[in-house]
């Protein structure tokens, strides 16, 4: 059995409630990786925000991050950056925005947000990695990855609604979680992140395996050729990417269950 390239989201997919690693996934991937198998942790969390998991399986993997803006190699090499437009990225800083919906940019090496959100910080406590606070008319859009709108459901409803009037194809309009409103450039995403890796790798896409569980992984899933789609995953996924088999919960290590039986371990 030649390589494969196995692609996992990371919350709510591969790792559990308590947005940690279990220790049968480390161990599954850590045989994965000795049979010569490729990983590529893909997420929509920022670049240094994955380092941690990366390091605690213990394995040379890729590292696709910000929802596809980033792709580093397992050196930490930068691959492939992809930037929203500075004019589109300063029209969304600017935007009005209902009250108690905060706006987030990544760049390169850092997050930053317009006003303090302690709360927010539960999601990283296993990476340490926080945010920086900057007034909005200090922004200027450049080298900015991906916008954040985080807040009530229904007030990003609104958002999404102006934003995709604005810009149309311009932009990549998706979410992580139903309260993370992500924007990135038009065409980036994890689907079109992962197309260009297994190019890199000489891989053809019905050697990737693909696991996820929100919007945001439709287009990686609908690109595998083996896709994966968590019990605990967005109602609308399964029915965004139909050829999908359907796994259990991401808190029972249900990734590396599989993945186990798959390949015999």
């Amino acid at each position: 059995m030649g390589p494969h390239l196995i692609a996992t989201d990371n919350d709510g997919t591969l790792l559990g409630a308590d947005h940690a690693l279990a220790e049968l996934t480390v161990a599954t991937f850590q045989a994965l990786a000795a049979r010569g198998h490729h990983v590529a942790l893909a997420s929509g969390r920022h670049y240094r925000d994955i380092l941690a998991f990366r390091d605690r399986l213990g394995i040379d993997a890729h590292v696709v991050s910000t929802n596809g803006a980033y792709t580093h190699g397992p050196d930490g090499e930068l691959l492939a950056a992809r930037y929203l437009a500075g004019e589109l990225a300063r029209e969304l800083i600017a935007l009005p925005r209902p009250e108690g919906v905060r706006l987030n940019l990544y760049h390169d090496d850092e997050w930053v947000i317009d006003a303090e959100a302690p709360e927010l910080l539960a999601l990283h406590v296993h990476t340490g990695f926080g945010y920086r606070v900057v007034a909005p008319e200090r922004l200027d859009g450049e080298g900015v990855g991906k916008v954040l709108y985080i807040g009530e459901p229904d007030r990003l409803g609104e958002l999404e609604a102006e934003v995709r009037r604005r810009a149309g194809e311009a932009l990549h309009v998706t979410y992580s979680t139903p309260n993370s409103l992500e924007i990135m450039a038009g065409g980036v995403n994890k689907g079109s992140a992962l197309a260009a890796l297994l190019d890199r790798l000489d891989l053809a896409a019905e050697r990737c395996l693909a696991f996820g569980d929100n919007l945001n992984d439709t287009e990686m899933l609908a690109l595998a050729g083996e896709a994966h789609v968590m019990a605990n995953a967005h109602p609308a996924l399964g029915e965004a990417v139909p050829h999908a088999r359907r796994i259990g919960h991401h808190d029972q290590a249900a990734v590396a269950r599989h993945l186990a039986e798959r390949f015999a371990l």
